[in-house]
């Protein structure tokens, strides 16, 4: 019965095969030229009736409504095929009906070549060139084919903006697949990157530069490093899974590095410097509704970049670090984010996008090992034991965030549009961003100071709460990109702002204060008594921060009008200023500024200069020299306690030059 039923149907599809030249023969004759007013070209030009249009018919109603009365396809479904041309209505109308088991692969790919010889010749207009028909996009029944246009000059591109969260919407079967898992299209992407660096002063060891001060002392000198790296080498995939409605759009990427931990397996200990680990950057699916034309409702889950910061950053050749606390502001997170992209049209192509998320709420803090001991008898050793900081972490990111038991909340509005209508330009931007999370500190009754056991014998829970707001523009143009960055807040530590900051203890008005060490080892919480001699516990406050960047990018190869396939075609400079900051009354409360201390850093700044050499599409040299500065506070008196090279010193200078190829795939 099955497959007499299929039989029928796919009959059915062989008559509608040899109905749908006729009738787009049929319309192409009686069709009148409508302007589409999205085109100015199309609406300018004048209806020319000796002229053959080049306009697709719709599927037959016959067959949709035959098809609907036998229960193969819902009216919805009826209703979406009779809009669309001949052969896009044909091609989806043979993907619902596979998805359905009506008929199978063969049998549909038998039938699309048949359509497809039947209606191509029907589907050619002499003036425009060919009409997409095969596309889902393909315009309706008296719409006008698009003019016929020179082609466009071949010219070297302008300085695009890092835009690690692209606005518009991913295309339907856009993604050129490399290879096929199934019905799931995939490609590979990466590159292979070698930089040699110098550093003037790096005191921690580091192959990248972090903010000064961190450690007591340089030694002797400045303490100057050299390193040859190639753990920034990075690989991923994009993927496009297949729909059957032409409306949805479903993409994914997982991404990674080798930025991870170096490895402390035994026959790895000697040489782990060259042993960095893979780990995780990207890894998320996406789900893109076509609404209308000019609306798109998308749906993302997985990890990917922040909304918050990710926004707008500085294009560094330096990537391990990439700015972080030096106003470069960004990171990735597990998340679930939901927003829309409305196309608002105008001569420069206007486009709003706001969307909003809920991040796993992680803070950044670093677990420390949490020592406790315990007596067994009387008259016998106290038995000590030292938990593993980093193994008492609770699931992604360090544990005061999830602790807090609510979701971070992240969101942003972007407003898109053409600056430069010059060919090779992409679209200028326009943006806030913004975020708000809680973190919860709690002390164990086992860690409460002795003389406050009383007071609180099941231990404390101690919150507090951590926010963001970034404004950013990019704004390309044939001549030089600008892109610029101002943010604010608190807690910014996971974000990589504030100093490295996360939040203190006001302890004012307290006396007979003890200290009680968190659970997960990472924060001090203060017990004392109040005013009334009540035992209390110091509040925890944010640490509030400020900074952002500017960056100038420079088309130097287009500037000259090089040829743009030759081997002066890639060319380009940046020069970038970042700063990042923490507010200097809350820094005087977190760093114990007193008579006899000082501390830093409150503030770091950062200047440099970014030259690019692309050598082809594949091969890329980068070259930069950059001056990092971090500033201490001096004690109350104005004493600098701070120390470089072994002097007191409340200023940490890093000139760094780094220079390499990257290999792109």
């Amino acid at each position: 019965m099955r497959d007499c039923f299929r039989s029928s149907v796919v009959c059915l599809l062989a008559v509608a095969c040899l109905l749908v030249p006729v009738a787009l023969i049929a319309a192409d004759s009686n069709a009148t030229t409508t302007a589409d007013p999205t085109n100015a070209a199309t609406s300018a030009a004048p209806t020319n009736s000796g002229a053959s249009v080049g306009t697709a018919a719709v599927i037959s109603p016959t067959l949709v409504d035959l098809l609907v009365k036998k229960g193969i396809l819902t009216t919805a479904e009826a209703n979406s095929l009779r809009t669309m041309s001949g052969s896009a209505g044909m091609q989806q109308l043979l993907l619902l009906l596979k998805a359905k088991g009506v008929v199978n692969d063969s049998e549909a790919a038998e039938l699309k070549s048949a359509a497809d010889a039947d209606t191509l010749h029907s589907l050619v207009d002499t003036e425009s060139g060919p009409t997409q028909y095969a596309s889902l996009t393909t315009p309706g029944a008296g719409q006008a084919g698009a003019p016929k246009e020179a082609p466009a000059p071949v010219v070297i591109p302008a300085i695009a903006p890092i835009r690690v969260l692209p606005l518009d919407a991913p295309v339907k079967e856009g993604l050129a697949a490399a290879l096929k898992l199934g019905a799931v299209r995939m490609t590979p992407y990466g590159f292979v990157k070698a930089t040699a660096n110098y550093d003037s002063s790096s005191p921690r060891g580091d192959d990248w530069p972090p903010p000064g001060f961190l450690n007591a002392d340089t030694g002797p000198t400045n303490n100057s490093e050299f390193h040859v790296k190639a753990r920034q080498t990075r690989m991923g995939f994009k993927f496009e899974w297949p729909d059957a409605s032409k409306n949805v759009t479903v993409t994914g990427q997982i991404e990674g590095d080798y930025e991870g931990n170096f490895s402390r397996a035994d026959n790895r200990n000697v040489s782990s410097i060259r042993s960095s680990m893979f780990s995780l950057r990207l890894a998320f699916g996406r789900l893109d509704w076509a609404v209308s034309p000019n609306t798109d409702i998308f749906f993302e889950a997985g990890q990917d970049w922040t909304i918050y910061g990710s926004s707008a950053m500085m294009n560094l050749f330096e990537t391990t670090f990439f700015g972080a606390y030096w106003g470069n502001t960004y990171e990735r997170a597990p998340q679930m984010r939901i927003g829309f992209v409305e196309k608002l049209g105008g001569s420069r192509n206007w486009k709003l996008s706001p969307e909003f998320a809920i991040m796993t709420p992680a803070e950044g803090n670093v677990p420390a090992d949490v020592t406790t001991c315990t007596v067994t008898a009387l008259n016998t050793p106290t038995t000590c034991t030292v938990l593993d900081g980093t193994g008492n972490q609770l699931g992604y990111g360090e544990r005061q965030g999830a602790d807090n038991g609510k979701p971070e909340l992240e969101g942003r509005v972007v407003l898109q549009f053409q600056l430069d209508k010059a060919p090779g330009v992409v679209p200028a931007q326009i943006l806030w961003s913004g975020f708000y999370s809680g973190r919860q500190a709690t002390v164990l009754a086992s860690a409460v100071p002795t003389a406050y056991k009383e007071a609180f014998p099941r231990g404390v829970d101690l919150n507090s709460n951590g926010y963001g707001n970034q404004v950013a523009v990019s704004l390309p143009t044939r001549w030089a990109t600008v892109v610029a960055s101002a943010y604010m807040g608190a807690d910014l530590r996971f974000f990589f702002g504030g100093q490295l900051l996360s939040n203190y203890n006001y302890t004012g008005g307290l006396t007979d204060k003890a200290n009680g060490l968190s659970v997960d080892g990472s924060s001090t919480v203060v017990f004392g008594k109040n005013a009334a001699g009540q035992a209390v516990v110091a509040p925890q406050e944010a640490v509030r921060g400020y900074g952002g960047f500017i960056q100038a990018g420079f088309p130097i190869s287009r500037w000259f009008n090089a040829d743009p396939k030759g081997r002066n075609a890639g060319w380009q400079a940046y020069y970038e200023y970042g700063i990042d900051a923490a507010n200097a009354n809350d820094f005087k409360f977190a760093k114990s500024i007193s008579a006899t201390a000082g501390g830093g850093p409150i503030k770091s700044s950062l200047n440099a200069v970014t030259i690019f050499y692309k050598m082809n599409p594949w091969v890329q040299f980068g070259l930069e020299e950059s001056h990092y500065a971090s500033y201490a506070l001096p004690d109350t008196k104005g004493v600098c306690t701070t120390k470089i090279a072994g002097l007191p010193n409340c200023t940490s200078i890093d000139w760094r030059t780094e220079f390499g190829p990257v290999f792109t795939f």
